[in-house]
């Protein structure tokens, strides 16, 4: 195949991908009437997107607020003002550090579950079975796996927040010199001298976390619903949706941040 229609092919691929994606969500919406009546799938894909996936997203927060104090804390007791250590860690971790180590962590981890479980039930005919017994697959197994990720992603980014801005004051105080009374006014005073409720960087960190529940999951839907030929189909669902929603977490993550501080 010439280098011409492998490019074309490739973009077309993609373009139809994306067109899937935009349609389920589209689909999914559509749903949302019918959303009492999945109330149990709902509590129980909740628990899988959020009590599970706890553990490991709180211990990645706290080392990456860690390492966001020690590196800006470096550079600023270069210039003697670490007394501003608590207040970038806070906002930092609330604009953009909190929703992306959300994301990520619940792109591999329940996105490539919900890859792995529709992809499996798409080989083995289980789909099928349940259009033939006239069951609308997006409103039974898409819609309530995309509404508890959009419902969870903001409350494990909220957490997310709060153990990485501990764990930047513990590095502030113990490796940079700075009082965990100064860090700590510094870190409050930035989340509450706002005249709303909370400041800008906040509501910016839950609604990126928000549409990022919505695509990983729409993703991962997505990717599990297309999978064809067995196991390696199964496998290579999987891939697709955490390499597609990691992507995403990226480009939306920068779309939002630019729009809401450039733009608005």
């Amino acid at each position: 195949m010439n280098p011409l229609a492998s490019t074309t092919r490739f973009f077309a691929e993609r373009s139809q991908g994306a067109g899937y994606v935009v349609n389920l969500m589209l689909r999914t919406l559509l749903c949302l009437p019918r959303l009492p009546r999945r109330l149990r799938f709902l509590l129980d894909n909740g628990f899988n997107a959020g009590v599970r996936a706890l553990p490991v997203t709180l211990v990645v927060a706290a080392f990456a607020g860690a390492i966001l104090a020690m590196q800006t804390g470096i550079e600023l007791r270069k210039f003697g003002n670490t007394s501003v250590l608590g207040t970038i860690t806070a906002l930092s971790m609330c604009r953009e550090m909190g929703p992306f180590i959300t994301g990520v962590i619940l792109a591999a981890t329940v996105g490539s579950a919900i890859a792995a479980e529709l992809g499996t039930m798409k080989v083995s005919d289980e789909i099928d079975a349940l259009e033939v017994m006239s069951i609308d697959p997006i409103d039974y197994l898409v819609l309530p796996r995309v509404v508890a990720l959009a419902l969870m992603c903001p409350i494990l980014t909220v957490l997310s927040n709060l153990i990485g801005i501990y764990g930047g004051s513990v590095i502030a105080e113990q490796n940079l010199g700075v009082s965990p009374d100064l860090y700590w006014v510094g870190a409050i005073e930035s989340l509450t001298s706002s005249g709303m409720l909370l400041p800008k960087e906040v509501y910016v960190g839950l609604l990126k976390s928000f549409i990022f529940g919505i695509a990983i999951a729409s993703v991962s839907c997505a990717a599990g619903l297309k999978a064809r030929g067995g196991a390696l189909g199964v496998g290579l669902a999987v891939q697709t949706a955490v390499r597609n929603s990691v992507l995403l977490i990226i480009v939306l993550g920068f779309v939002i941040t630019w729009f809401f501080y450039f733009l608005a």
